[in-house]
């Protein structure tokens, strides 16, 4: 890549993340419809079957970054995607939510407060692991992301029984939250499916296809943004936390945005919490094929990206529990919250990053 102009570099990065957004898009679909049609929506394998299809671009990222040695630029996509993943909740509370109320209001339920609490243990955990010596790590083996990792499978257990019932009114749900019950809207896109004769078959190879453009596009798009970047003098964690995690964030908006007009804005919340607690668990994956242990050598900017992480997501559930009514430009009052905290958030991190 350090031979390609910056044009073809910039053309390189803006095609990958053309491909991200369409195969994410396809991906995302056919992951409903199969979920749908194999019965695992509600199962351990249906959550575990989301949770990686719907960050495939984020794995190969990681994976292509790990490879080449640049730690910086998979840390900071790990945890500069969980921030901007949050921050797509604000677009989906401004742009996607009929009737006009707060999505916090239309989709409150403990299901979700125990989601967003799973992501914050869970970068407990990470800025532990950033806190132990390197001399507990046996090459690439350290204990921390081996406990992410059992941390995550225990939440989705946890989250899989509390979804089938809480001892609780309403079974968790708050009073006039959304109508129909969370995931009606994955039911719908496999019935328009079905009348558009798409078979299970032809459902397969779409996701095949989907996944495999979306992890060469992820490989293509760290390699010739981390080159293209870094030109102009934007360091690893910065472009990985910001330019990297905004350009596979793009499938989760479309498809929030698809949740949330057809009224299942527990299942966009959902879906954002889930990939958030899962993004972490990919710090394994980094240590694998880097052959090193890599949260005992986080900077600063990798725990102050965690801690972002969690004041971000602190603010959605409490959102969750206090369900505002109020709006202001189109948004209810946690999500501009959420969005002036980002904001200032990713100065700061330009600040310690320089």
């Amino acid at each position: 890549m350090g031979s390609l102009s910056s044009l073809l570099l910039a053309a390189l990065f803006a095609g990958s993340a053309g491909v991200i957004w369409v195969a994410g898009i396809k991906l995302s679909g056919t992951t409903d419809v199969l979920a749908e049609r194999l019965h695992l929506g509600s199962a351990l394998g249906g959550l575990l079957m989301l949770a990686v299809a719907t960050n495939l671009p984020e794995i190969a990222i990681t994976a292509s970054a790990a490879m080449a040695g640049q730690l910086d630029v998979a840390v900071g996509t790990i945890l500069g995607g969980i921030a901007i993943q949050t921050v797509v909740l604000v677009a989906l509370d401004a742009a996607g939510v009929r009737p006009r109320a707060p999505l916090t209001r239309l989709a409150a339920s403990l299901v979700l407060v125990l989601e967003g609490a799973l992501v914050v243990v869970i970068l407990a955990v990470v800025i532990m692991g950033t806190q132990l010596p390197p001399l507990l790590a046996f090459g690439w083996l350290a204990p921390v992301p081996l406990v992410i990792a059992a941390v995550w499978i225990v939440g989705l257990l946890l989250l899989n029984r509390a979804g089938k019932g809480l001892p609780w009114h309403e079974a968790g749900n708050a009073p006039e939250a959304q109508p129909e019950p969370r995931g009606h809207s994955r039911g719908k896109k496999e019935k328009a499916a079905t009348n558009k004769g798409v078979g299970t078959g032809r459902a397969v190879l779409v996701f095949a296809v989907a996944a495999v453009a979306t992890l060469v596009a992820g490989v293509v798009i760290e390699r010739s943004g981390e080159e293209l970047f870094g030109r102009i003098g934007l360091s690893g964690v910065l472009f990985g936390a910001t330019v990297l995690a905004a350009a596979t964030s793009l499938p989760e908006l479309s498809t929030g945005l698809t949740s949330t007009r057809l009224g299942d804005y527990q299942l966009a919340i959902s879906d954002i919490f889930g990939g958030n607690a899962f993004l972490p668990v990919l710090f394994l994956l980094a240590s694998l094929l880097s052959g090193t242990a890599v949260l005992p050598d986080a900077h600063h900017s990798d725990i102050y990206l965690t801690a972002l992480g969690v004041v971000l997501t602190i603010v959605y559930v409490s959102g969750l529990v206090f369900r505002p009514r109020r709006q202001f430009l189109r948004m209810g009052i946690d999500s501009i919250a959420v969005l002036l905290i980002y904001l200032a958030g990713i100065a700061g991190l330009a600040t310690i990053s320089t």
